[in-house]
This record gives structure tokens, sequence and C-alpha cells, in this order.
């Protein structure tokens, strides 16, 4: 019985790494992920004091709630 479960998930997990790579093969994606990168790289060139104030920001909150004393 274990062994069948065992065998169960790593035919899905087999699966969906099969799946995975596929997606990060994709060349429509890779040329989408790209386009966002120099978007980006743009913007941050655009507005550095504005991307580093953000940055900031994010990283806080992000702290606060990785962090909290709950």
């Amino acid at each position: 019985m274990n062994e069948e479960i065992i065998q169960n998930l790593n035919e899905r997990l087999d699966s969906a790494i099969g799946k995975g790579r596929e997606i990060l093969e994709d060349e429509e994606l890779q040329i989408r992920l790209e386009e966002m990168k120099h978007q980006t790289e743009d913007t941050i060139r655009k507005h550095p004091i504005k991307s580093v104030v953000i940055g900031l920001a994010v990283g806080y909150i992000a702290a606060k709630i990785f962090t909290s004393d709950d």
C-alpha cells in the first residue's frame, strides 16, 4: 500500500516537473520575459530615486510580513 502511494506521488512529481520544464523552455515566454526585463531596466534608469524608494518600501513591508511576532 505505501509503495503504491509513493509510486503515485513519484509519477505526479515527474509529470509536474515535465510540465514546468515545458513552460520554462517556451520560446514565446522567454521573449516576453526578456521584453519585461528591458522595460524594467528602462524604467529604473528613467526614475532611479523612485525605484530605490519603492524597493525600500517593498523590502520593509516584506520584512514586516515575514517577521511578524504572531
